[in-house]
């Protein structure tokens, strides 16, 4: 399919650069079929059927972002980190995107809190492979100095408030490079009134990677290089919604990552179920693509 389908004018001033005063206080869309609904995310435990089960990615995002300097020429540089892809005794190696006035040359040095950023690999797609010799968790050094990488279309740096709003109330295991940003509508209020109606909750992981900051550039969607990011359905949500669909309740996604989560772990031998799956997903959904577990999602 052709990305020209999806052009659209979105006006800037319609781009909220800060969230509603409560989590659940933003306008909702409703779309079924052909009708359309005006709606608040506050009337969501009302929209949803009773009994059914509500699946989420509670991955939380890491503090990814930090602003260092060349070591060489002092130039500022803007590295956000992806992912790890090893650790040892010695130094650390993660996939990153990086910013400069020029181009980050492979051995360019960036130093940011006294530790020193080598970059070792320019990939195919422009990302990063960077060491970081920090001599300490360098997880644990982001989550205490970094930045939220805020999508950029927000046009604003990252805020004190931000760090509990830029989170769902229900996030864990730090993992994601980008918030999971259906999610952060969801209030504990709204979750009981949900669970008040029956409705239950389950959760998967899917880590959000490199694939949620790179633009398409193709002009046909079937060329795009899917970027792989991990996904972790256990055992407990397949039961789950086996459960629900023995009581034929909606299986609802929070979010397009959960989508993709729970679309590529379709057992292919009993449509409607999933396998407990623990890998990579590179599943991109366009137009025509067959559902096989989502009935509803919350995007």
């Amino acid at each position: 399919m052709k990305t020209a389908a999806f052009d659209y004018e979105l006006p800037e001033a319609l781009i909220a650069a800060q969230p509603a005063a409560r989590r659940d206080g933003a306008r909702l869309l409703v779309v079924d079929g052909a009708r359309l609904e005006d709606s608040m995310v506050e009337r969501l435990p009302d929209l949803i059927p009773e009994g059914s089960l509500l699946v989420v990615n509670d991955t939380r995002v890491r503090r990814a972002r930090i602003f260092g300097a060349k070591r060489d020429s002092g130039g500022k540089v803007e590295l956000l980190f992806v992912r790890r892809i090893e650790r040892t005794e010695a130094e650390e190696h993660w996939e990153a995107i990086g910013r400069a006035s020029k181009p980050l040359r492979v051995g360019s040095v960036i130093d940011w809190e006294r530790i020193a950023i080598e970059v070792r690999a320019r990939q195919e797609d422009g990302s990063l492979v960077v060491s970081v010799r920090a001599g300490c968790d360098f997880e644990q050094m982001l989550e205490a100095r970094g930045h939220l990488p805020l999508p950029p279309y927000m046009r604003r740096a990252d805020e004190v408030a931000d760090l509990e709003r830029y989170q769902t109330v229900y996030a864990r295991r730090t993992a994601s490079a980008a918030a999971p940003t259906a999610g952060l509508h969801l209030s504990e209020a709204l979750l009981e009134r949900m669970r008040a109606r029956g409705i239950e909750l389950a959760r998967i992981e899917l880590e959000i990677g490199l694939g949620t900051f790179r633009s398409v550039l193709v002009e046909d969607l079937d060329e795009h290089p899917m970027h792989a990011e991990v996904i972790d359905v256990s055992s407990e949500v397949a039961s789950s919604l086996r459960a629900a669909r023995a009581r034929n309740a909606a299986i609802v996604a929070v979010g397009t990552t959960v989508v993709r989560a729970l679309e590529s772990a379709a057992d292919p031998s009993e449509l409607g179920q999933i396998r407990p799956t623990r890998g990579e997903t590179k599943l991109l959904i366009q137009p025509g693509y067959e559902f096989k577990v989502v009935d509803a999602l919350l995007t």
